[in-house]
């Protein structure tokens, strides 16, 4: 089959229609969530939940342009959305297999904002962590499913696998804000310590998903992107930390260096 070559076979069901409209309602869910987000039609991210969730609020947060990754994310959240709908994809396997944990993934990211809107960091913890799972879920049915052509395989896993990984440094930030917010203070030493303990256990989750998940790309390049702006962010602002931002940007590397390790093996 040459790339691009659909593999549909199979007239679309009621439960494929239902399914579009499921990720349609998400789709829009999430647009409503982001507006809040972004501060149109509420509070903006950074500065809600008293400010515990700014580029300066710990030492893991990452620096305020990190954040712009949410553009192609939610621009390729919106393109799955038509793209699902374009009549060659309605009973695509793919879509089958992926097309309701889509539609979960964008209601648990408006949930996360709203929740935040309100100071519920416990809450945006537990939401978050879903959601990283839920991605990690869906990532691993696209493995499981490969594509079936360049510009399928830009849309959907460059998307998801960015989702994923840029999620899956948020859900480290999260947490750790959290618990200062809950009142776990440790001094300056310590809470060094940890920081570096976390990026390290970040870069180890960015090889896992090396190597369980095909050695994708787009995942490692979000994570690399969110550790990098870490390092960036206490080397070059508040609160800085040389030790911090060094182990930042060598988890960054390492994470980088994972999936081409894991293609490279494929090969031999």
């Amino acid at each position: 089959m040459s790339a691009g070559t659909v593999t549909t076979s199979t007239t679309p069901t009621s439960a494929d229609r239902l399914r579009q409209v499921g990720v349609t309602l998400a789709e829009v869910f999430c647009v409503v969530g982001t507006l809040v987000g972004v501060g149109v039609i509420g509070t903006r991210v950074e500065e809600s939940s008293g400010g515990a969730l700014a580029a300066d609020a710990t030492l893991v947060a990452p620096a305020g342009p990190a954040f712009s990754i949410w553009t192609p994310i939610y621009l390729g959240l919106l393109g799955y959305t038509v793209w699902q709908w374009l009549p060659q994809q309605a009973a695509e396997p793919r879509h089958r297999a992926i097309g309701w944990l889509v539609a979960v993934s964008m209601v648990l990211n408006a949930g996360w904002l709203l929740v935040t809107q309100q100071g519920w960091l416990w809450a945006s913890v537990v939401v978050i962590v879903a959601l990283a799972l839920t991605l990690g879920l869906l990532v691993r049915r696209l493995q499981e499913h490969p594509t079936y052509g360049h510009g399928e395989s830009v849309l959907v896993d460059g998307t998801f696998g960015l989702y994923l990984g840029w999620v899956s440094v948020a859900t480290v930030a999260n947490i750790t804000t959290t618990l200062i917010e809950s009142g776990v203070a440790p001094g300056r030493t310590v809470a060094e310590v940890l920081a570096v303990v976390v990026l390290a256990v970040a870069a180890g989750l960015g090889v896992l998903y090396a190597r369980r998940l095909g050695g994708r790309w787009a995942v490692a390049v979000a994570m690399a992107w969110g550790l990098a702006w870490i390092g960036w962010g206490r080397l070059a602002d508040e609160p800085s930390s040389t030790v911090v931002g060094g182990v930042a940007l060598v988890a960054a590397v390492v994470v980088l260096a994972a999936p081409a390790r894991v293609r490279r093996d494929a090969t031999t």
